[in-house]
């Protein structure tokens, strides 16, 4: 704005306009943008009222425009801005707006219709079976009803008893079902995974497993408890086992039992991974005595997984899906 004169410049989507303002009377006023007015090419002329002691004043135009300001989605007056900049960002919240209207306005919803992805948690679009309406659940959730169970991080006891806590509520509503456990992580904490593990081999439901990046140490002897048939891994996984660890402290009793009780898990562990894999038990100690690493087809020849993921080719004939269709 200049103060020493009655031009007011502004710069609107880097086109320059000059917007000129009529001689007023002295007093207090406020000015209000009523319409634009377009003369020559990019001189504008505005038409201002004022309220208080001033007059109202008003020009000669070829063409109005109407003006609309957002705040957030909520579309507001141009009064109650007063002489507020407008939104730069007013079509992206129309288009918005328009949007969302066109939404509700639908009798049959489709996952079509909704096009904004939530910041913060990944959220996506899911329908219950049997319901008609699209709602939007973090993607854990969307998961869990899905009966998929994804273990990509560190093991520990809180992480645990999510794990089981779903796979108990999954086989009780639902125990003719198959659960899918998809792997990418370093392992943890010995009793949580074993936890985990015996939870797998109690439950009615069959569990499969699949190993879609990397799987070390316990995650590893989770991959291999899935049902004989389904355990699967991507060619590129980098699978691992070691034998299990622990530490101990005190007096020399208490470190003796402490080393008795690994001792003990430890030829548990092996036992169970001898069945799963195949191997004698004396190999699955001995190979287990260092790190032992596999590739994709190392692992199905250990006995670790059964098969090997490859997508297959893509056809050019092949249906495409609907994009009405989604979860649920």
């Amino acid at each position: 704005h200049k103060e020493d004169s009655n031009d007011i410049v502004c710069d609107i989507h880097s086109s320059s306009f000059l917007l000129q303002e009529a001689p007023f009377s002295s007093g207090s006023w406020s000015t209000k943008v009523r319409s634009l007015s377009a003369h020559n090419r990019f001189n504008m002329a505005v038409a201002p009222y004022t309220t208080g002691s001033a007059p109202r004043l008003s020009s000669s135009s070829n063409f109005s425009v109407a003006t609309k300001l957002y705040s957030g989605l909520k579309l507001q007056s141009a009064s109650s801005f007063g002489a507020v900049k407008p939104n730069v960002t007013a079509e992206f919240y129309g288009k918005v707006h328009k949007t969302l209207q066109c939404r509700y306005a639908k009798h049959n919803p489709s996952r079509a219709s909704i096009r904004m992805m939530p910041i913060g948690t990944p959220k996506v679009p899911y329908r219950t079976p049997g319901e008609g309406t699209w709602q939007w659940v973090d993607i854990w959730n969307a998961l869990y009803r899905e009966r998929i169970i994804f273990i990509g991080q560190e093991i520990d006891e809180e992480f645990s008893n999510q794990i089981l806590a779903t796979m108990l509520y999954l086989d009780s509503i639902e125990n003719s079902k198959r659960l899918y456990m998809y792997i990418n992580g370093p392992g943890g904490d010995l009793t949580p995974s074993m936890a985990i593990y015996d939870t797998m081999q109690s439950l009615q439901s069959s569990v499969a497993t699949h190993c879609v990046g990397f799987s070390y140490n316990l995650a590893t002897f989770l991959l291999a408890a899935g049902e004989k048939g389904h355990r699967s891994t991507m060619p590129l996984s980098r699978i691992a086992l070691q034998s299990p660890a622990g530490a101990a402290r005190g007096q020399a009793d208490d470190i003796q039992n402490e080393a008795n009780e690994l001792l003990r898990i430890r030829d548990y562990l092996f036992k169970e991974l001898a069945k799963k894999t195949g191997q004698p038990v004396e190999k699955v100690t001995l190979d287990l005595s260092r790190m032992k690493r596999f590739n994709a087809q190392e692992a199905v020849e250990y006995g670790l997984v059964d098969r090997i993921i490859r997508p297959p080719r893509i056809k050019a004939d092949a249906p495409r899906q609907d994009i009405g269709t989604g979860l649920g």
